[in-house]
C-alpha cells in the first residue's frame, strides 16, 4: 500500500504559517518575508525552478534530489480550504502540483482541472474520504498531505501518517499557525530516519513507529 507523509516547511520557534498569511492582506506584520525567509531553500534548488517555476538552472546535490524525490513520489494530495483559497489566488495556471489534489471543505464545486495534470476535487465527506480517494488515485505512488496545520493535524490524530517530512528553517515568526497542536495523549510516535544539514534549512525525516 502506498505511503501517507506530510512534507512541509517549518520555522524554528515551530509555526507553519505566520500570522494573518492571506493573499488580501499581504502588508500584515510583514507575513510575506517570514514566509519568504522560511521557504528560501527550495526556490534555489534546480528541480524546483525547472519544474515548478519553470526556469533554468538552479543548485545541484542532495537537497535538490531531496526535492525531485518528494515530487517523483506523490500521486495524490491532500490539502485543506483556507490553502486551496490562498493558493488558487497565487498559484500560477500550471499549479505546481501535477497530481490530483483532494480539498477538504464544506463547499460544493465541481472538479477544477488546471494545465500540466493538476486536477482539484472538492471533497465534503472528511478526511477519512479524501484519504480514500487520494490512495485510489495515487496507486503505487505515495500520497502527500500538504497543509495547513489543522488537516495536517487531523491526520495525525487518525493515525494515518507515515512518514513526516520537515524542511525546519532558522527563522522566527512569533506567532502564526503551529503545526502541533491539539494532539493529545493518542498522538502517533515516531522515530528518527534521516538528518540532512542544508545551508538554509535542516531536513528531518520522522518515520512513524510500527
Amino acid at each position: 500500500m502506498s505511503k501517507v507523509f506530510v512534507n512541509i516547511g517549518l520555522s524554528l520557534d515551530g509555526y507553519m504559517a505566520p500570522e494573518g498569511m492571506t493573499m488580501d492582506n499581504p502588508g500584515y506584520k510583514n507575513w510575506g518575508a517570514k514566509w519568504g525567509a522560511m521557504m528560501a531553500w527550495i526556490l534555489g534548488q534546480q528541480y524546483f525552478r525547472e519544474n515548478v517555476l519553470k526556469v533554468a538552472g538552479g543548485e545541484t546535490g542532495p537537497v535538490n534530489d531531496l526535492v525531485r524525490a518528494t515530487f517523483e513520489r506523490t500521486g495524490a494530495n491532500i490539502m485543506g480550504k483556507r490553502m486551496f483559497d490562498q493558493g488558487e489566488a497565487a498559484w500560477p495556471e500550471e499549479a505546481p502540483f501535477h497530481t490530483p489534489v483532494y480539498v477538504l471543505t464544506n463547499e460544493k464545486r465541481d472538479p477544477w482541472v488546471r494545465p500540466g495534470g493538476t486536477t482539484f476535487h472538492f471533497v465534503n465527506d472528511g478526511p477519512q474520504r479524501a484519504l480514500a480517494l487520494a490512495r485510489e488515485a495515487a496507486g503505487s505512488r505515495d500520497v502527500r498531505i500538504s497543509g495547513g496545520a489543522d488537516v495536517i493535524q487531523q491526520y495525525l490524530a487518525l493515525g494515518v501518517v507515515d512518514e513526516l517530512e520537515i524542511a525546519l528553517a532558522p527563522v522566527f515568526f512569533g506567532s502564526g499557525r503551529r503545526l502541533f497542536e491539539h494532539l493529545g495523549d493518542a498522538a502517533p510516535q515516531f522515530r528518527i530516519e534521516s538528518v540532512l544539514a542544508g545551508p538554509a534549512a535542516t531536513h528531518l525525516r520522522y518515520a512513524r513507529q510500527p
